[in-house]
């Protein structure tokens, strides 16, 4: 874990204070009875914009120097990083150009518009998401700030377990979801650099298992456009994160479709919390017994609540 360590979470812990929500943990004891285990969720989805990424987005703006920082930022997401970013650029009073597909939904189009960034559309590929960011640096000089491989971003997202681990600092295991790994590195660097007795578990769907495949075949195995409603979670690990999860996490858990549509419903239903469905992989794993934790205290990082209310993944119809 050399290339992000206990002490860069904790500077960017610092850093990020005064600008992110110190986000609540709750328990259910309904979800105990049906895990067997003893839950605590540290609540992201209350976090700003949303969900875990703007501790890392904030981190990465905050890290700038002035003269960086003036040139602005750019990166190309249509999802949780696209808004996180914008709103840490507009605290810390920079531009930040988003580049985004043109098919991107328009609820998040405007949510990113909302948080004060210029938005450039480009067709729905990964080379032209590249090459339209590319064009921007080239011509403004901005920093491009990836959503997960960039040092500075996993040390953010690591600050919510640092977090976690000062509010209940006797967890024998923390599950967090993973995609490219970001949130799941950050979670493994803070947690063994904390307490090296704490277990880390990545939970993740059964439909987009390629960082599971990746830990055991001790390569990264891409993620090849997986179908999951767990929408956040369908990107490959990058060669950062990949190396920091091969030295830090136990295993990862997987999780079904229809597990993450009752994960997410519980959540709603029985703790009354809005999460989206990447949020409930954890909780499905361990209903459905991939991450067997009968017992453990187990802390689960809630990644975030930007669900589409018109598509619920467990409503009648959705």
């Amino acid at each position: 874990m050399a290339a992000v360590t206990i002490d860069l979470v904790a500077q960017a812990g610092e850093r990020i204070r005064r600008f992110v929500h110190r986000t609540p943990v709750m328990t259910c004891r309904s979800l105990n009875e049906m895990t067997g285990a003893r839950l605590f969720f540290k609540c992201e989805n209350f976090q700003k914009t949303g969900s875990f990424k703007f501790r890392g987005a904030c981190n990465a703006v905050f890290s700038l120097s002035e003269e960086a920082a003036r040139r602005g930022v750019v990166t190309h997401s249509s999802g949780n990083h696209a808004q996180a970013l914008a709103l840490a650029a507009r605290l810390r009073g920079i531009p930040a150009t988003v580049v985004m597909p043109s098919d991107a939904p328009r609820v998040k189009v405007a949510a990113v518009r909302g948080y004060g960034a210029s938005i450039r559309f480009c067709e729905p590929t990964l080379a032209d998401r590249e090459a339209t960011a590319l064009e921007i640096i080239e011509t403004t000089g901005a920093t491009f700030i990836h959503p997960y491989d960039d040092v500075r971003v996993v040390a953010g997202q690591g600050t919510a377990t640092l977090e976690f681990l000062q509010e209940v600092p006797d967890l024998d295991v923390i599950v967090a979801p993973v995609g490219g790994g970001g949130l799941l590195s950050g979670t493994a660097v803070a947690a063994k650099g904390t307490d090296p007795r704490v277990v880390v578990y990545g939970a993740e769907p059964a439909a987009a298992d390629d960082a599971r495949r990746s830990l055991h075949e001790g390569q990264i195995v891409p993620s090849e456009n997986p179908v999951t409603i767990a929408d956040g979670l369908r990107t490959s690990l990058s060669s950062l994160t990949f190396a920091i999860i091969r030295e830090g996490v136990e295993d990862i858990g997987l999780a079904s479709e229809e597990g993450i549509a009752e994960g997410t419903r519980l959540l709603f239903e029985r703790a009354k919390l809005v999460v989206e469905p990447s949020a409930a992989v954890p909780l499905a794993a361990l209903l459905e017994g991939s991450l067997d934790l009968k017992g453990a205290r187990v802390g689960i990082i809630l990644s975030g609540g930007n669900v589409d209310l018109s598509r619920l993944p467990f409503a009648r119809g959705g």
